[in-house]
């Protein structure tokens, strides 16, 4: 993220009022943004969808039956070691045992402190889907006073439980970088190592999000900042066979575009769908859409790209079930959007914030229709 985002996340906001949401499906009445998003796949709530919503001091849980069409507040909590901000975290299920946690324990990762704090990726851990949470362990914390942001969670094929994060505090040579490190309990932690460090220096990788194909290949999308031309927080992505190997980390990556060389730009994120092949889709939202030319496209804050055989067949663009058309590089309207997919693979559940008409951001949803599956 951004080095300017540190004061933003403490002020008051100032912005002025634009219009109220669209979609009529406000997750809750309280301000929120940030949304992430995943549909359970073991235990007594299999099918239920948990979203996640950041509230800067706090985080809320939310969980809804198998349909997505009515979401139901959890759970609360807040981190006592940080008196400043507890953001942009990921939640996740555990696909099999790690430690003494077994598959289907839920996860959530996310950044605390700010300011004088020393910032840190910590973890908290639930065992009931979501409607209790206790404090997991730390996996990795900053060097300096700068920023260690978005954490994000996956279990290897060697059932290690890896931790990436976007890293501002390392060293002179790479302004932020993509790192991780690893742990066989959730506990204890390897130190960092970079996945993605590019140059020159002022380029940043972050926004790191790493899923499982169903072909057991391992898929990660991020964005690259500081890019001085049209592509600036341009979004990549990259593979690993194992989800520990993952090519250079000086490599910038693939970059997901159009044939028309529609491309997103900040906050890039995934989610997975059935399409009737083994290897199913990847479906890519982002905060706002760009044009070949680098401007800002009609489709902006309307559109998510889709990707069949596993990403590995170009993109093509669908409507956002949520749309945001004011998206733009705020904290706000389009920030991170997120989406899960239908049990049958026919339809997106999308999430998104946008400012309404009293100028506060709060999170809604609604469900999409996705095209026909290839094969159709």
């Amino acid at each position: 993220m951004r080095r300017m985002i540190i004061t933003a996340l403490v002020a008051v906001l100032t912005l002025l009022p634009t219009p109220a949401l669209a979609k009529p499906g406000l997750l809750t009445g309280d301000e929120s943004r940030y949304p992430h998003a995943i549909r359970l796949e073991h235990g007594s709530h299999k099918g239920e969808i948990l979203v996640a919503l950041h509230r800067y001091a706090s985080v809320d849980v939310l969980r809804a039956g198998r349909s997505g069409k009515k979401f139901q507040k959890l759970s609360t909590f807040s981190d006592p070691t940080s008196r400043w901000v507890l953001c942009c975290g990921h939640l996740y299920e555990l696909p099999r045992q790690v430690g003494d946690m077994p598959a289907g324990t839920v996860l959530w990762a996310g950044s605390a402190g700010l300011r004088e704090e020393t910032m840190k990726a910590r973890i908290w851990r639930s065992d009931d889907g979501g409607e209790t949470w206790r404090y997991l362990s730390e996996c990795a914390r900053a060097t300096n006073p700068y920023g260690l942001w978005e954490p994000d969670l996956s279990v290897d094929a060697h059932g290690r439980l890896h931790c990436y994060f976007s890293d501002e505090s390392e060293d002179a040579v790479h302004s932020q970088y993509i790192g991780r490190t690893v742990s066989s309990d959730g506990i204890t932690w390897s130190a960092k190592e970079k996945v993605v460090a590019v140059r020159p220096r002022g380029y940043r990788p972050g926004m790191p999000q790493v899923k499982r194909l169903p072909t057991g290949e391992f898929y990660l999308m991020y964005e690259i900042c500081g890019q001085p031309d049209q592509y600036f927080c341009e979004a990549f992505h990259r593979t690993s066979p194992d989800g520990v190997s993952w090519g250079d980390p000086a490599w910038f990556g693939n970059r997901p575009v159009t044939k028309s060389g529609r491309y997103f730009a900040h906050t890039p994120s995934i989610a997975l769908a059935p399409n009737g092949t083994e290897r199913g889709r990847v479906i890519l939202m982002g905060q706002m859409l760009m044009g070949a030319d680098g401007k800002v496209d009609p489709g902006n804050g309307r559109t998510v790209f889709i990707s069949e055989n596993g990403g590995r067949d170009g993109w093509y663009e669908a409507p956002a079930p949520v749309a945001v058309p004011g998206a733009r590089d705020d904290l706000c309207p389009n920030f991170h959007p997120a989406g899960v997919a239908s049990l049958d693979g026919r339809s997106l559940i999308g999430f998104a914030s946008d400012y309404a008409s009293n100028g506060k951001c709060y999170t809604s949803w609604a469900t999409g229709d996705l095209p026909p599956f290839p094969n159709d």
